[in-house]
């Protein structure tokens, strides 16, 4: 389905850790992009509608939205695309070829871009790469949620002033769900990013569990599950 799928990034950290917001329906399409590009040094937050990207939108803020134009209910892109300028990002599109000619006059020049499908992950990091072209990246060695800290330099975390002890597949467990803080990850979905590939409910349960064992020391509790759904990070049990 995808082309050049096995591709690699041709410089190994292009992001200085601006956030992206990857809005796609296709699951497949969302762990090709989230991963690839948390590769090249982005930060990625996921959404698999159109409303619920622009709900994202609006609490948090992005450096880069990756919108599918193929998505329903595009009336929440015109709602988008109206807010002002300061807090509108630069968008990239991804078109199959029979969208283009609608897409391509309503493009605004410089801000917004696109590539087609099927994917060529080379091309998706060099469009995304010229849109964010003098932006100013985020602190890629200080993500933070309150007082959980990231430092993405060494790959350590701490909470308050205790620090965590943590495994690779910890580290990236806990980036992950920070990167998407008050949205809620498939067990899918972590197992794909901390792996690369799907393992069953028990690895990702008895992840999830050291993990929290070593965040979760203190109040407020940070990492909950949700029943049915996989798991968030944030504050309370919404």
């Amino acid at each position: 389905m995808y082309a050049n799928v096995i591709e690699k990034p041709r410089s190994p950290r292009l992001g200085t850790g601006q956030h992206v917001l990857v809005v796609v329906g296709d699951p497949r399409e969302t762990e090709l992009l989230s991963t690839t590009l948390g590769l090249a040094g982005y930060r990625v937050g996921t959404a698999d509608t159109g409303a619920e990207g622009m709900a994202r939108l609006v609490r948090h803020r992005f450096d880069l939205i990756v919108w599918d134009s193929g998505l329903p209910g595009q009336d929440t892109l015109a709602r988008g695309r109206r807010l002002p300028a300061a807090d509108r990002p630069p968008m990239l599109f991804l078109a199959t070829c029979d969208s283009l000619q609608a897409l391509v006059p309503e493009l605004g020049p410089g801000t917004e871009d696109y590539v087609t499908k099927p994917l060529r992950i080379a091309e998706v990091l060099a469009r995304a790469e010229v849109l964010l072209r003098g932006r100013p990246g985020r602190n890629l060695t200080q993500p933070s949620y309150g007082d959980l800290v990231l430092d993405d330099a060494t790959c350590r975390a701490s909470r308050g002033a205790r620090p965590l002890d943590l495994t690779p597949a910890e580290y990236r467990l806990l980036r992950h769900l920070l990167a998407n803080a008050d949205h809620v990850l498939s067990k899918e979905q972590i197992s794909r990013y901390v792996w690369g590939e799907y393992r069953g409910d028990q690895a990702i349960e008895k992840l999830v569990s050291r993990l929290r064992r070593k965040v979760d020391q203190e109040d407020p509790a940070l990492i909950h599950t949700r029943r049915g759904f996989g798991y968030r990070l944030g504050r309370g049990d919404g």
